[in-house]
This record gives C-alpha cells, structure tokens and sequence, in this order.
C-alpha cells in the first residue's frame, strides 16, 4: 500500500546513519527519560481499548469553525498571526511568510480504508481554498502528522518546498514530491527558505517514529522552530517533556509563540506525549511565550475524553493570559489575544474571547473534506 510510505535507500540513507541519533539501525532519543513520566502500573491499552474504552472521546455535535480566508486576506497586524486548523495543522503567518505545519486533511489516521481513527471534525476549508504557502513543515512520519492524500495533493497542486525530519523525504519523494522540494533535517540543522526571510530549525523531541511493523524508529522526529527576523515560533510535533526543552529555549529562544501537543496522552505514554500538565511544564522550560496547544480536538487517538486536554491545561495554568486557544479557522494574532475562554464547552457560560483583529464573521459547523483515506496512527 502505498500510503505506508517508502524506506530511505542510498545517499539518503548513508546521511540518516552517519546522525549522532542513529544507533543499532535506527534512531534514538538521545537523553534518558525523565522519573515519573510513565506509570508502570498502567498497563498499555489494548485494541479493545483503542475501540470500546473510554467515555465521551467524540463531540456530540461538530464544533463551531470559521472560514479564515476573508482574514487571510488582509495582513497581519502585528507581523505574526496563527489559524489552527485542527490537530496539529497550524498555518502560520510570520512577516509576510506562510508556513503549513504537519498538514492532515485526510478522513483517517490509518493507511485502511474502512478502519482506523475517524476525523471526528472537519476541517474548516477545503485544501485547494488555502493560499499559496512558502514551506510546509513536517516534525516526523506518523499518521496523524503525515498524511498521504494531503501530501499527494501538495505535490501536484503546487511547488511548496518541505522541510522534514530526516529518512522523511523518502515518504514525500514516494508519493510524488520532488527531491529538490524536500530538505531533511537533523537535530540543531537550520534550512533558509529561498525567497524568504524565513529559517526552519529541527530541535530535539521525545518521541519515536514508524508506518508500518517493521520500520520502527526508522525515520527521525523532531520539534521544528520557525524564525524570521522579527518574530519566532516553536512547534512541538509529538513529544514527551524532556529537558533538553531548556537547551531548546538556550539555543534558538526565546519564542513569541509556543505550539505544545496536549492531547492523545494516557499514563502509560508519558514518556512519548505531553499532555497538558506535562505541557505547561515543557512551555515553562522554553521560557514562556503565547501558548497555543495543539494535537486535540481532531481524532479520537486515546482513551480520555475529547474535551479533557483543553479542560485541564485551562483549570491548570497559572494564567489563562499566556494561553492562545482559538476556535477552528480564526485567525489570531498572539499579540493581541486576550484570556483564553473554553469557547469548546457545549451550553457552558463561558465563550471564547477572539481576538481584537481579525474576528470571523460567519461560522460554519461543517465543511466539506476531502474522500480520502489516512493512515493508522502508531502513536
């Protein structure tokens, strides 16, 4: 099947070994893992689990989503502005480049077409209705992150160049990406985007990688940091807290934006994901910054309540001021987002604050999505 991507081979591959986090045939975290992060007395979910467990994993009525183009059509104010557009596709604007961020408009996160985890939330605007991008940013090779009919679309669409981690390319060269539009990333290597002012660095994460039974680790994932001259944003991709969040912030912070996964996390995964406690404490580490939490509200990926990561990060931060939680399609300029609101909380009191520019005017509960397949999620 091809969605399940294609091994790296050759120069390629002689590149991914001659990495410092490529050791016994594949890649490796390079720091131990921090005590406490995974609780040994939780047992790993089971396919029963992943299937029957659980209570209230999907929304009971779509949430409210806008289409952002009408604010993309007008510049930024402030130089930097974010649409989350579910998961952990965040189109960035930073001083006047765009920048699409682990890119999923697939129905599934799995390489079958009748199973695997179901997009429980469209996304707010059709593909083709996104304007032209300067790079797409890719932080590793999973399903939800990397997606096969969203890649091959992308690559007979447009020119847009990628920047991946490393063993990545493969994948995107397989699924009809040029080679001279991909660039693959160690930890701490930096791309300069041509014909901008804009620089993509890979930085270490928590994590591990794979498509299929026997490519585990096969692939290198990795943070991403975008940066201009005026502005910078940090993105997690998939990660558990690790300190080397402070090295992070040391080398290439401080950062006007944070992006931290905060959703798809069990006890059993705390060494892998963040979830929202464990993401405060990573965002603290970075140094602070605009907080927008991603990786939530999109697939149903474990066993907690759909709503449960944006409910405790709220109830838990020490100030809903630093917190950036847009509704799906609004366009938010950090700089002038006020205290986050659970905008998501069906028949709550509380409803989200947008921001003082660029507010939606109509929103839609549902758009159309592309008929396509994605592929099983290994994390």
């Amino acid at each position: 099947m091809k969605s399940f991507g294609q091994r790296a081979t050759g120069v390629r591959l002689e590149r991914m070994r001659a990495s410092p986090l490529w050791r016994d045939g594949g890649f490796r975290n390079l720091h131990p893992i921090e005590a406490g992060l995974r609780d040994p007395s939780v047992p790993m979910p089971s396919v029963k689990d992943f299937l029957w467990g659980g209570e209230r994993r999907t929304p009971e009525v779509p949430l409210p989503s806008f289409d952002p183009r009408e604010a993309w059509s007008r510049n930024a104010i402030s130089g930097l502005r974010a649409t989350w557009l579910g998961h952990s596709t965040v189109l960035l604007e930073m001083d006047g480049c765009r920048v699409l961020t682990d890119p999923v408009w697939g129905t599934r996160a799995s390489p079958f077409r009748l199973l695997g985890p179901k997009r429980f939330q469209p996304v707010p605007l059709r593909l083709r209705d996104v304007p032209d991008v300067d790079v797409v940013v890719i932080s590793h090779d999973h399903y939800d992150h990397l997606d096969y009919p969203t890649i091959r679309a992308l690559a007979g669409q447009s020119r847009v160049p990628f920047v991946t981690s490393l063993g990545v390319g493969a994948h995107l060269q397989a699924w009809g990406v040029a080679p001279e539009r991909i660039t693959e990333l160690d930890w701490w290597e930096s791309h300069r985007v041509p014909g901008t002012g804009l620089t993509v660095t890979a930085a270490p994460s928590q994590h591990f990688s794979g498509r299929g039974l026997k490519d585990r680790n096969a692939t290198l994932w990795s943070s991403m940091v975008m940066r201009t001259d005026r502005h910078s944003v940090f993105f997690s991709g998939d990660t558990g807290l690790t300190a080397e969040y402070a090295l992070i912030r040391e080398r290439l912070g401080p950062f006007d934006l944070v992006m931290l996964e905060v959703g798809a996390f069990h006890p059993a995964w705390g060494d892998i994901h963040l979830g929202p406690l464990n993401a405060l404490k990573a965002h603290q580490l970075l140094g602070g910054g605009a907080f927008l939490p991603v990786h939530w509200g999109t697939f149903s990926l474990a066993m907690h309540a759909w709503d449960e990561p944006a409910n405790t990060l709220l109830a838990n931060a020490p100030s809903r001021d630093a917190l950036v939680m847009p509704r799906l399609g609004e366009a938010v300029e950090p700089k002038e987002q006020r205290s986050a609101k659970a905008w998501w909380r069906q028949g709550g009191s509380e409803e989200a604050h947008p921001a003082e520019v660029e507010k939606p005017k109509e929103p839609t509960q549902t758009m159309a999505v592309q008929e396509r397949d994605l592929p099983w999620p290994l994390d």
